[in-house]
């Protein structure tokens, strides 16, 4: 990534591209065999009537002897997944990009996404982290050493953000709070789907910064914009998040340019003045719209406002 772009979101995005494979989470009442790694609470002994055993996204078997009182999340998207189930009163750390729900901001910062500091991890005395895969290779092992179960979550698409929901008040004992949440979020995701069905799919680039990286195939923001009733023109590249040259995009012609780096500079009237931009679909319709990253860019319970929002915008008529 180039070291001018100042977007919070794309550091987010961007460092999911190293992470290795991920697994759907499942849920499990009892110790599966071959388990790729274990994360264990001392908490409670095995005979405790609460004991579960759960498979995270990174495909962890994490088990947990007794509900979590004390979590720290080192993710903006994790934090929102746990206050959405209820655990807000048991989070007590969060990053400094952990912005939503406004309460997420009273808690004690723990400093970056990308690296956060160990040491007040440890002071904040967790029962579970919460961490993503951008955390696997160093805070993870350093976790696992002091003897801190932690859950990665790392949702691919929309139905990953639903099971980790799901997972997550499995974890706490909110089952029933988090299969109402997941109900509510499916009704919401159906009611898009009806809306923009029969329509034909409107190509959409997707910016997340303005040296042109964008979200492509096995990503949640390609799968937001399919259900939305859009084409995304990265659907077709070779990795999750390529960067694009202008001729990629000229030569694609999208109809709409979402713009989620507002925060490096970009602007409608600045991409309209690219060269050789002035020639595009969205420039010419004026189609050039800003999206809060904070809402379009994190794998989190919000994607549905992001799906919504952007399928309003592709389909203003249905």
């Amino acid at each position: 990534m180039r070291a001018g772009v100042r977007s919070v979101e794309l550091i987010l995005i961007l460092a999911i591209v190293s992470a290795c494979g991920r697994a759907t989470p499942t849920l499990t009442s009892g110790p599966p065999s071959s388990a790729p790694a274990t994360s264990t609470v001392p908490a409670s002994t095995s005979s405790s009537p609460y004991a579960i055993t759960v498979r995270d996204d990174a495909g962890r078997i994490v088990t947990l002897g007794a509900p979590p009182k004390r979590i720290v999340s080192a993710a903006p998207s994790a934090t929102e997944l746990a206050f959405a189930v209820g655990l807000g009163d048991e989070v007590v750390a969060v990053d400094k990009f952990s912005n939503y729900p406004p309460d997420a901001k009273t808690r004690t910062s723990i400093g970056s996404y990308t690296d956060p500091d160990l040491e007040t991890i440890l002071g904040a005395k967790p029962d579970l982290v919460l961490v993503t895969d951008v955390h696997v290779a160093k805070l993870l092992p350093a976790l696992e050493k002091q003897g801190i179960p932690s859950l990665v979550l790392t949702a691919k698409n929309i139905e990953g953000v639903l099971l980790d929901i799901l997972l997550l008040g499995r974890v706490a004992g909110h089952e029933a709070h988090s299969e109402q949440v997941v109900a509510d979020l499916r009704t919401r995701i159906a009611a898009v789907e009806t809306r923009v069905a029969g329509s034909d799919p409107v190509s959409v680039f997707y910016e997340l910064d303005p040296s042109l990286f964008t979200a492509g195939p096995g990503t949640f923001i390609d799968d937001v914009i399919r259900r939305a009733g859009g084409h995304n023109i990265a659907s077709a590249a070779t990795e999750p998040y390529p960067q694009l040259s202008a001729e990629d995009v000229i030569a694609a012609d999208p109809a709409v340019i979402l713009l989620a780096d507002e925060a490096s500079g970009a602007t409608p009237q600045s991409v309209a003045t690219r060269s050789g931009w002035t020639k595009l679909s969205a420039v010419k319709s004026g189609r050039i719209i800003l999206i809060d990253p904070d809402i379009g860019s994190r794998p989190g319970p919000r994607v549905v406002d992001a799906l919504e929002l952007i399928a309003a915008t592709l389909h203003p008529g249905n």
